[in-house]
């Protein structure tokens, strides 16, 4: 028999209480911005870690914390905001999009004193993006996001992979010998598994699927209200699920509107949430080309490959370890790691993918300055030649910018699969 919502939500909060903290890779990101900025904005969907991380370890040492979860914080932050921000000299305030207002009253703070490290934000909504939002802190905060663990973190061992090697490599060689021959292991686990650290250290699916059901009717219930009025839960869950099932295609916005029986302005408007609240990320298209006319329709991924794959109801235990994973999530789980990388580079590198008219495509376009490292993700143990086509066709219209192409794939052995190509294991990402 069914659990009812209430305790559902329950033993969801115990196995959140029961998550042990892993060190993450944006740490050091955030204690070198609370050194030359009076704000430091965390944003990020809910449950990545962010309360978590700013709430204990060295982020905490000499902060006083504020969560506006708690009602009576709340409630002062909406009467009496000024005095609020007078308890401490260094205060972090947690779930900040609950009260926006509040961004006025640290405007003016900030204004009389530029402390560095004065106040760090976390919000589980991209505070730009909120309408409710009139003051953005512009030259007064440095904004960070955390994503979901990346697959070093969930070993206890955060690394922030090759990208960055790859990116100042000159040529494939150098580019080869950064990738050296490694086992790739069970790509569907961690895909099933995703990010959310309580679900992807979980022992038994089944603890997995219960909190994936709770995640999904908090946000529906709960989160969302911070942002705006939902008419109809079940016509925004139904999207989200049509959504799933769409990671890794170029976004439709009619197509998934008539499939989900909505109009299309009510359609572009949950897409937006789903961005606002970090669910869905719309990856949008390399348009730099000379030869080439190129499709400028983003991409949708989701931020967390687990509830992805549970929305689109690929995760109902029992899951056999051999279940092939598809090979779109599995394009997700890559992007995860990316982006989960570029938070912690200065300038921020830009993630695009790239398609002609014709078809041609590769999944993932790194762009650094005048650098490009195009990134083509494949599932199979074993590849071909005829895989990197795409690559090929993107370094011969960008010769200059990107001197070598990288083909993920489910093997073992790193090897060279064209004249600027090499095949990498995808377990390089996770060593």
């Amino acid at each position: 028999m069914p659990l009812p919502f209430s305790s559902r939500l329950d033993i969801i909060h115990d196995m959140n209480r029961l998550a042990n903290p892993l060190p993450r890779l944006l740490e050091p990101a955030i204690t070198a911005a609370l050194q030359r900025f009076p704000v430091v904005v965390l944003t990020g969907a809910r449950q990545t870690g962010k309360t978590t991380l700013v709430g204990t370890g060295t982020l905490a040492k000499g902060r006083i914390f504020r969560s506006f979860d708690d009602y009576d914080v709340l409630e002062r932050a909406l009467e009496e905001p000024d005095l609020l921000l007078q308890d401490a000299e260094q205060l972090t305030l947690d779930e900040v999009q609950r009260v926006p207002e509040l961004l006025l009253a640290i405007k003016r703070d900030v204004d009389r004193s530029r402390k560095p490290g004065r106040f760090l934000l976390t919000g589980s909504a991209n505070l730009l993006m909120m309408r409710r939002v009139s003051e953005s802190l512009a030259g007064r905060a440095v904004y960070l996001t955390l994503w979901p663990m990346t697959e070093t973190e969930k070993q206890g061992q955060p690394n922030a992979g090759p990208w960055g090697d790859w990116l100042e490599a000159p040529d494939v060689q150098t580019a080869r010998k950064l990738a050296p021959s490694t086992k790739t292991g069970d790509s569907a686990s961690r895909v099933f598994a995703g990010g959310y650290p309580v679900p992807a250290l979980a022992e038994e699916e089944t603890e997995r699927t219960l909190w994936f059901d709770g995640y999904v009717r908090t946000y529906l219930e709960r989160d969302l209200q911070d942002l705006a009025a939902i008419s109809s839960l079940a016509d925004f869950r139904r999207l989200m699920r049509l959504a799933a099932h769409r990671v890794g295609q170029m976004l439709n916005q009619s197509e998934l509107a008539r499939d989900a029986a909505l109009s299309q302005a009510t359609a572009h408007r949950y897409l937006n949430l789903l961005e606002t609240s970090y669910q869905i990320v719309r990856l949008p298209a390399f348009a730099v080309s000379r030869t080439k006319r190129l499709v400028k329709t983003p991409k949708l991924y989701w931020t967390d490959t687990g509830l992805a794959a549970h929305l689109a109801g690929l995760t109902a235990p029992p899951t056999p370890p051999s279940t092939p994973v598809p090979g779109a999530l599995l394009e997700n789980l890559v992007l995860a790691q990316i982006l989960a990388w570029r938070e912690t580079v200065v300038p921020r590198p830009e993630i695009h993918y790239w398609r002609t008219q014709g078809g041609i495509e590769v999944d993932f376009v790194v762009e650094q300055g005048r650098r490009l490292l195009p990134v083509e993700v494949k599932s199979g143990r074993r590849v071909r030649p005829a895989d990197a086509r795409g690559l090929a066709a993107f370094l011969d219209d960008h010769p200059k910018s990107s001197p070598f192409g990288i083909l993920l794939y489910g093997g073992d052995e790193t090897l060279p699969l064209a004249e600027r190509i090499i095949a990498v294991p995808l377990g390089c990402l996770w060593r």
